[in-house]
């Protein structure tokens, strides 16, 4: 066969001087610490989620609809005209009765957050001629509803810019 007909791979050509060959349990070693270093960045950031108010929201009663989560930081619409007044609001498909809303690059301050289970979609929260609940709701600080909704006051909380976890259970 002619020399010119057998391939040999690029590397082995590029070779010179074939004295100073590198152990193979040394390459070995430096190529996993350059892939330990190169994933490192992703590795710790996977490890330290985004600051931001990271609520899971319980006792969801079935898969139906929708959970709106509102974040407001002024007592103004809290917590009727979310739609209108809220800084920020999340609408979350439920899945296996299960909800997560995560806001994330909030400035520190003082916020309060209502959840409504819109079961049917429509954007509010539903109420029988007396104007009690028909669709869940809840509250941060875990307030309780007495006789009408609670104040910005007393659902409000502190928030520092940190990482801040929260549960919040729906009531019906």
């Amino acid at each position: 066969m002619n020399e010119s007909t057998i391939w040999r791979p690029a590397v082995a050509s590029t070779v010179k001087n074939r004295g100073m060959r590198i152990p193979i349990g040394v390459q070995c070693i430096a190529l996993c610490a350059a892939l330990v270093f190169a994933v490192r960045p992703a590795i710790t950031f996977a490890q330290s989620p985004c600051p931001g108010i990271h609520v899971q929201v319980l006792d969801i009663r079935n898969s139906t609809g929708t959970v709106a989560c509102a974040l407001f930081e002024s007592p103004e619409g809290f917590p009727y005209n979310y739609l209108r007044f809220a800084t920020n609001i999340m609408v979350i498909k439920i899945r296996a009765t299960q909800a997560r809303c995560d806001f994330e690059d909030i400035p520190p301050g003082t916020y309060a957050l209502a959840i409504i289970h819109d079961e049917n979609m429509n954007g509010k929260l539903d109420a029988n001629l007396l104007g009690i609940p028909k669709e869940g709701y809840g509250f941060s600080n875990d307030v309780k509803v007495v006789l009408g909704a609670p104040s910005f006051h007393a659902a409000s909380f502190p928030y520092d810019g940190q990482n801040l976890d929260m549960t919040i259970s729906l009531h019906y």
